[in-house]
């Protein structure tokens, strides 16, 4: 192979910034998937988060889960965009921990 046919090794802020907003898009996805399951098994005062609860009562419980994931990886995909994938990472931990986690409690409570 010659130099010029070679790609040259991601750079570690670049490969650092595509885990995390590729695990920022998979949290809010199992967040969505997590509120969905909740909110059909405990109904809708189950939500915390008083934008998705309102984007619930506006859509119902799929259209308004979908416009608050979209609304959400869309600007996560931003953050990206504008390199600051550290904030892209902390958001990612901290869904995990408010929601991911919560959640799961919730359903092995069953």
């Amino acid at each position: 192979m010659s130099a010029l046919t070679r790609s040259a090794p991601a750079l570690p802020t670049t490969r650092f910034g595509n885990i995390a907003v590729i695990c920022f898009v998979l949290v809010q996805y199992l967040d969505g998937a997590l509120t969905y399951m909740g909110v059909h098994t405990w109904g809708a005062t189950i939500e915390a988060n008083p934008l998705v609860s309102s984007a619930v009562s506006v859509a119902g419980v799929g259209g308004g889960l979908a416009i608050a994931k979209l609304t959400a990886i869309a600007l996560g995909v931003a953050l990206h965009l504008r390199q600051v994938h550290i904030i892209v990472a902390l958001l990612t931990a901290f869904y995990v921990a408010v929601a991911i986690v919560p959640w799961t409690f919730l359903f092995l409570s069953l």
